[in-house]
């Protein structure tokens, strides 16, 4: 029996990594995509991504989606409390099983998995502990195609951001980052990729700098690309 699942979708690398993994074996069935999205702006929250492209993606990707749309900047309290009442929605729908890209945030699991067992759910992490050069490379030798919309500007400078990533992309990185940005380093928007029905076009946009407060208070500023639906 393949048990029913919930994958946290962002749109990004290690998501799309994660999930064609998942697709190629019996375990699981994956019925449902899930992206938290900011109500405000209509877009992927951290990501920045606009949700008419995510909407692109799923469509192409052919598995059901449900938004969880979440107030900007929510507190963990309201949080946890939307995202409780989503998963125990699933859970009536006879969901089981749920699934995260993330690879080695020891803490972000441990957090995950205690959330979810609170709604019922047993915690999948296809990629942990993995590799991340390795998943880069074979990232790209799958097929995938991406972009960065999203850099931390206290690691990487203005001219990562918007970049598609490829061989050139991982050589040009600095020393200590990782090849999957698993430290915050920065985020993408998957358009292609073996998962893909077909490509996702986007036209790209401004490239802009916001700076947010952390959860310890402290300023942090990121680079944004914002990508424009294509035609």
């Amino acid at each position: 029996m393949r048990h029913k699942t919930v994958f946290h979708w962002s749109g990004g690398k290690d998501s799309s990594i994660a999930l064609f993994q998942m697709l190629r074996q019996d375990t699981y069935s994956i019925e449902r995509l899930l992206t938290t999205v900011d109500k405000n702006s209509s877009r992927i929250a951290m990501h920045g991504v606009r949700q008419e492209l995510l909407q692109q993606q799923v469509q192409r990707i052919g598995i059901p989606l449900t938004i969880l749309e979440m107030p900007s900047k929510p507190d963990m309290e309201t949080y946890n409390r939307l995202m409780q009442k989503q998963m125990l929605a699933f859970r009536e729908e006879g969901f089981t099983h749920t699934a995260f890209g993330d690879i080695f945030l020891e803490d972000l699991k441990l957090y995950r998995q205690n959330e979810m067992k609170k709604a019922g759910f047993e915690s999948i992490f296809p990629l942990w502990k993995g590799d991340t050069q390795q998943l880069a490379s074979q990232f790209l030798k799958d097929g995938f195609k991406a972009i960065t919309v999203c850099v931390d500007s206290a690691v990487l400078d203005r001219k990562f951001t918007g970049r598609k990533l490829n061989q050139l992309f991982f050589d040009d990185l600095p020393a200590g980052t990782d090849p999957c940005g698993e430290n915050g380093e920065f985020h993408t928007f998957v358009y292609n990729g073996p998962i893909f029905s077909k490509e996702v076009l986007y036209i790209k946009g401004e490239v802009s700098h916001k700076v947010t407060t952390g959860p310890d208070s402290a300023e942090m500023g990121f680079w944004y690309c914002d990508l424009l639906p294509g035609s």
